[in-house]
This record gives C-alpha cells, sequence and structure tokens, in this order.
C-alpha cells in the first residue's frame, strides 16, 4: 500500500501541490497538516501515516522539508519506517527513493552519518564530564545536609536521639539520617 504524506506551515496555504503530486503516483491513503514544523512534535499527521506503515508499505513524502526539518529528525524518520518493514519515497528527491537498491545505500550511508555523530556527542559529552570532575565539580544532587549538620546528627545520633525527631528539627526525612548510621 502506498501511503503519503503531506504539509504545509499555515492554514493560509493549500496542499494542492503535494496532493496533487501524491495522487499522480497512485497514493491510496494521504495523511495531510497544516502545522509548523519547528518541533518534531508538532506533527501528529506525520505520526499516524508512519504508525500506519505495515511491512511492504511505502510511505510517499511529496516534498522532504515537508516532512523533516533537521538531518537527524529526518534520519529518525526514515529509520521509523524501516522499523515497521516498509519504504521510503520521496517525490521531490528522487534520490531518497528507499526502495531501490541505491536508495537503500543511501539510507545505509545516512545511518552511519547518525551513528557517527551520536559517537561523537557521546565522546565531547564525555570529555566534558571527566574535565569537570577534575575541576573539582560533584554530580548528583546537592546534599540535604551541610557537612556541620551532618556532623551534629551523628552526634545526636550517639546520643541515642532518634532519627526522626533530629531529622524534623533538621527540616530532612527521617530516612536521610537514618542513611548516616552507615557513618558510624
Amino acid at each position: 500500500m502506498l501511503i503519503g504524506y503531506a504539509r504545509v506551515s499555515t492554514h493560509s496555504q493549500n496542499l494542492d501541490r503535494q496532493i496533487g503530486a501524491l495522487n499522480a503516483q497512485g497514493v491510496e491513503r494521504i495523511f495531510r497538516e497544516k502545522a509548523t514544523a519547528k518541533t518534531i512534535k508538532g506533527r501528529p499527521q506525520l505520526e499516524r501515516a508512519i504508525d500506519a506503515l505495515g511491512t511492504g508499505d511505502v510511505f510517499v513524502i511529496a516534498e522532504w522539508d515537508r516532512a523533516t526539518r533537521s538531518m537527524m529528525d529526518g534520519i529518525t524518520i526514515l529509520q521509523r519506517v524501516a522499523d515497521r518493514g516498509a519504504g521510503v519515497k520521496v517525490l521531490d528527491k528522487p534520490w531518497l527513493d528507499l526502495t531501490t537498491p541505491m536508495g537503500k545505500g543511501i539510507l545505509a550511508f545516512l545511518s552511519a552519518l547518525a551513528e557517527d555523530e551520536r559517537e561523537r556527542i557521546t565522546r565531547r559529552a564525555n570529555a566534558g564530564r571527566e574535565a569537570a570532575r577534575q575541576r573539582g565539580v560533584k554530580f548528583g544532587p546537592k546534599p540535604k545536609l551541610s557537612e556541620h549538620q551532618r556532623q551534629r546528627a551523628l552526634e545526636r545520633m550517639l546520643e541515642c536521639e532518634s532519627c526522626r525527631l533530629i531529622a524534623k528539627d533538621m527540616g530532612v526525612a527521617h530516612t536521610t539520617i537514618s542513611r548516616l548510621r552507615s557513618k558510624f
């Protein structure tokens, strides 16, 4: 089955050109959208179109820039379609006919670029965290108690005061105080 997608950014624009191109390809079901694509979450009809795809179906997109706003967004769409066992054909980008052997090769290439980008992002993030650690930055949530408060709570626990009473006085949960017992 051929499932199509057409989108314009504003309600004053019309979809006629895209719908005409999809109809000329023999698309059986067309999902239409009049919405900005500044965010990838603002395209519910795109989501429905991809969800409607089955194994062997072809997702026909009238114009590539109407479906995606970035390389990573585009690769994500292509991967989601491939995961459903469907193909992709983009009418205004003949080289993005992923139902052909050449198109499948392009998909593999784009996937490799996305994987490489993901690895570079991870490496940079890890290097940044390591540099921060070396500068003495502490990660994780801020401690509920200052070092002075921890020492005072431990002293009070040695004097057999209850964790709940100490916690109430210090304005923290009793579990915060009870975890200090491991410090004994």
